[in-house]
């Protein structure tokens, strides 16, 4: 495994520098789950929230969250996105909602904390919309699944 990057030879955090990088096309794509009861599950299918329209709020809060990556993560870089696209897949045999992130920018680092920020926005915020009537939903499998661009090229999750 390589050095940590975001520390110097004293073992000081700092923000990297990217200024000598090359700008290149750079996508990320990150995933994760929510699962909660059935019931909970159709009523947001139903549509019957009282807080609206849950997957299209969380998918607002998706696209917000991936450009704010850099206020709340300490030593992100604010980047350009190009594009974040939000998609979100029903399990009903699992009472479960994957949201996939597909992040996207032009630049010089590249975008995989916004599309991990982008996931985890989006599932607190379903969570945030029905925890009212279940409060033991679960989030999990939060994970990059690829990336492309940049020094290091493609890379896929096994």
């Amino acid at each position: 495994m390589s050095q940590f990057t975001h520390f110097d030879a004293q073992g000081q955090a700092h923000m990297v520098g990217i200024g000598e990088k090359n700008e290149t096309h750079r996508v990320a794509r990150a995933v994760g789950s929510i699962v909660m009861q059935p019931e909970t599950l159709q009523m947001i299918l139903a549509g019957d929230s009282k807080k609206g329209d849950v997957l299209g709020v969380a998918r607002i809060a998706a696209i917000q969250g991936s450009k704010r990556t850099s206020e709340l993560i300490p030593l992100c870089h604010p980047i350009f996105l190009t594009k974040v696209a939000v998609e979100f897949n029903i399990s009903e045999p699992t009472s479960s909602i994957e949201c996939v992130v597909t992040a996207e920018t032009v630049g010089r680092t590249g975008v995989e904390m916004e599309a991990l920020t982008a996931v985890s926005v989006a599932l607190l915020t379903v969570y945030d919309m029905c925890k009212a009537v279940d409060r033991g939903m679960r989030m999990e499998g939060i994970c990059l699944m690829e990336k492309l661009g940049g020094k290091s090229g493609h890379w896929v999750r096994d």
